[in-house]
């Protein structure tokens, strides 16, 4: 066998070995974007909207305010 027919086999097999580990790289990337955007319309599912947040917010602040008014009468006794 000659050489240069040995050195074409081998870098022909070599490329073909590339080529498959590359499109494999490249399936795999596909998929996981494919699952980031779907776990990012999920994760926006369970956010809570901007406005129940500020609803939320002000109930909070008001039971904290009632807790210090009675903390303060407290104190006055």
């Amino acid at each position: 066998m000659d050489f240069q027919v040995f050195l074409n086999f081998a870098l022909g097999t070599v490329s073909a070995v590339i080529g498959w580990f590359a499109r494999e790289l490249w399936t795999a990337v596909n998929v996981l974007k494919e699952d980031v955007y779907k776990l990012r319309e999920e994760i926006a599912k369970d956010y809570m909207p901007k406005n129940e947040f500020q609803q939320f917010k002000d109930e909070l602040f008001y039971m904290l305010r009632r807790i210090e008014d009675k903390l303060e009468r407290k104190e006055d006794k």
